[in-house]
């Protein structure tokens, strides 16, 4: 069970100010999730397999394929820096 100490507490760690109307009305929802999440303990779940997602998605994968592409001088022609045939850029960090 969770106490307006526990909510009071998680709000300090997360720098929220909480009026004691919040804090309330947190503590009421997060003891409702909690019962909530008791009653689908007490389900029966044996034969379900685990589940990741709802849908059944698949990455889909393609080879790389070299493909056309500028050569290097026109890639860096209108770079307003470059050195070295790389694009020199300002440090920011």
């Amino acid at each position: 069970m969770i106490t307006k100490a526990d909510v009071e507490h998680v709000a300090l760690l997360a720098r929220l100010k909480l009026s004691e109307e919040e804090k309330e009305k947190y503590t009421e929802q997060l003891n409702a999730i909690l019962e909530y999440a008791q009653k689908l303990e007490k389900l029966d779940t044996a034969g379900v397999p685990p589940t990741a997602h709802v849908l059944p998605l698949q990455n889909i994968y393609r080879e790389d394929q070299v493909g056309d592409h500028l050569s290097n001088e026109k890639a860096i022609a209108n770079a307003p820096s470059d050195e070295g045939g790389y694009f020199k850029v300002p440090k920011i960090i």
